[in-house]
């Protein structure tokens, strides 16, 4: 294989379709599912691009970067709102991003950074790899099928020059106000000083996308007032509170600390609140009649792993919520394993639990920890 990579001979194998449903949509996901050997060269390949790519990508791009998560694009986002002069915030999400992605632009701006033409070769046979669905192999026109190793870094490079680099050397500067954008690989979200400049943006946005064969979704694209003035101005106008803002999973609403000073709140999305707790409700069905102390390791890592995203601060409420369900709900489960589950009382199922506890919630990260996270 590799003597082909250096002849410029590797031909990459067809790539296997599957679908998997989206939490809560009737609609699917495709995932193209590489072969193994290919997902090793994939890999590689992507390690070598990133450490190219890692000295030109801009602070604003924090999906699938090492050492930058969706925490740190989080914090920086609350740093920016609460820290700057930030008066309204434009959420957008690309539609249908890796299925839109044209092979000529990615490949262009690829020779642009990469000069070894083994690896410009290695990326052109991967983006047009057949696709292989239900015994059909049907060839690939444009996108980069999500799954492969590559397909993130890809998506980096096509949005560093068809996005990042633009705002920052082309519209930022003809902004009138402060603007920031704020990107985790196709949801991103810019924020303004003045609602002119916002509006100018979202219109020079469109044209800019459709330049390179992207647009915007409607359904999750809106321009929002945000920010340390925008409650006097909703009371102004005889609503509660402010929009909030959707991003990560989270929603990022308007409040104030003790102090009574401004500060940017987040809390679980609903949506992804009730996803999480319908997959709980369905492991614990299926785990049910396993030993007491397989359950609670099962369960436990599935809990670490929501605190360890959602852990942030002010959103303790949410956790102690997926506790109350899951405690709950266990205990349910365990009643209905046998015909004597009615005398399985409260008093019984709290002295199971003081000898094998579930996780409680905990904040993982607290309002100093996530300012320490900041990359501006």
């Amino acid at each position: 294989m590799l003597q082909s990579v250096h002849r410029k001979g590797y031909k990459a194998p067809d790539i296997r379709r599957v679908y998997i449903p989206k939490p809560g949509k009737q609609e699917k996901r495709p995932l193209g599912v590489p072969t193994v050997s290919d997902r090793a060269l994939q890999r590689s390949t992507a390690e070598v691009l990133s450490a190219i790519y890692e000295q030109d990508f801009l602070a604003c791009s924090f999906g699938g970067r090492p050492g930058r998560g969706a925490h740190h694009a989080l914090a920086t986002l609350n740093e920016v709102i609460a820290g700057r002069k930030v008066g309204w915030v434009l959420e957008a999400d690309l539609k249908n991003f890796f299925g839109s992605l044209d092979h000529d632009w990615l490949l262009q701006f690829v020779q642009h950074r990469v000069g070894d033409p083994r690896l410009i070769s290695l990326i052109r046979r991967w983006v047009k790899a057949g696709v292989l669905e239900e015994g059909v192999v049907t060839p690939s026109e444009m996108g980069t099928p999500q799954g492969g190793s590559i397909s993130v870094l890809l998506s980096n490079v096509y949005l560093h020059y068809a996005l990042d680099l633009w705002f920052e050397r082309v519209a930022k500067p003809r902004l009138r106000g402060e603007a920031y954008l704020v990107r985790y690989i196709d949801d991103f979200v810019v924020c303004f000083q003045f609602r002119e400049d916002a509006l100018r943006f979202q219109d020079a946005l469109c044209k800019r996308l459709g330049k390179f064969g992207l647009t915007l979704e409607p359904t999750k694209t809106k321009l929002v007032e945000f920010g340390r003035f925008a409650q006097h101005h909703a009371s102004r106008h005889g609503r509660k509170r402010p929009e909030a803002i959707y991003f990560l999973g989270f929603t990022l609403y308007c409040t104030r600390n003790l102090k009574g000073n401004f500060k940017v709140g987040m809390r679980t999305e609903k949506s992804r609140l009730r996803r999480s707790l319908m997959s709980l409700c369905d492991q614990m069905r299926q785990i049910r009649h396993l030993p007491i102390q397989e359950q609670v390791d099962a369960l436990n890592v599935t809990l670490r792993g929501h605190y360890a995203y959602y852990g942030v601060a002010g959103n303790i409420r949410a956790l102690q919520r997926v506790h109350r369900v899951v405690v709950r709900y266990w205990r349910k489960m365990l009643r209905s394993r046998s015909w004597a589950g009615r005398h399985f009382t409260w008093a019984a199922f709290n002295r199971l639990i003081e000898r094998v506890p579930l996780l409680r919630p905990q904040l993982r990260l607290p309002y100093r920890a996530l300012q320490a996270l900041v990359v501006l």
